[in-house]
């Protein structure tokens, strides 16, 4: 799924009700900036700790203002991987499972059918010289793309 600009920018509202289990003291990025930013992360395919924090790092200046992230000498800094691995962990489920089911309830997506396409990239070998394949799952009504996964055919 790719996340729309209002879609980011709404997506820290929806946790700002959620008791921080943090410290104040040493507290840098915001409860609701770092669980949107897990959970935008998540709804765009990623799993696990390490691959949140990389989508994390790989937002650009807008995106990051938009989830809010704090601002050190004009850039917007996102939480490392062990803050999101240390929130994720310390946040009660309930909490986090209700915020992210009102989110789906305002955002979620409105389609009943999905279609599945795929396709062979021309010119597009992997290391070993085989040919890539595409394969991409879109609704019918929204045009959605909500996964598109990568692999190579074998010969």
């Amino acid at each position: 799924m790719m996340l729309s600009a209002q879609q980011m920018h709404s997506l820290p509202d929806f946790f700002v009700d959620i008791p921080d289990p943090r410290r104040a003291q040493g507290r840098r990025h915001s409860l609701p900036t770092v669980l949107a930013i897990a959970c935008g992360a998540i709804l765009c395919g990623m799993r696990g700790y390490k691959a949140i924090a990389d989508w994390a790092q790989s937002l650009g200046p807008k995106a990051r203002e938009r989830l809010r992230c704090r601002r050190v000498n004009g850039r917007y800094r996102v939480p490392s991987e062990s803050i999101i691995r240390d929130v994720m962990i310390r946040v009660a489920p309930t909490d986090l499972d209700r915020s992210v089911q009102r989110w789906n309830q305002a955002y979620g997506q409105q389609d009943s059918t999905l279609a599945i396409d795929g396709k062979t990239m021309c010119n597009a070998l992997d290391i070993n010289g085989h040919q890539t394949h595409v394969m991409s799952v879109v609704g019918h009504h929204t045009k959605t793309c909500y996964t598109q996964k990568k692999l190579a055919l074998f010969p």
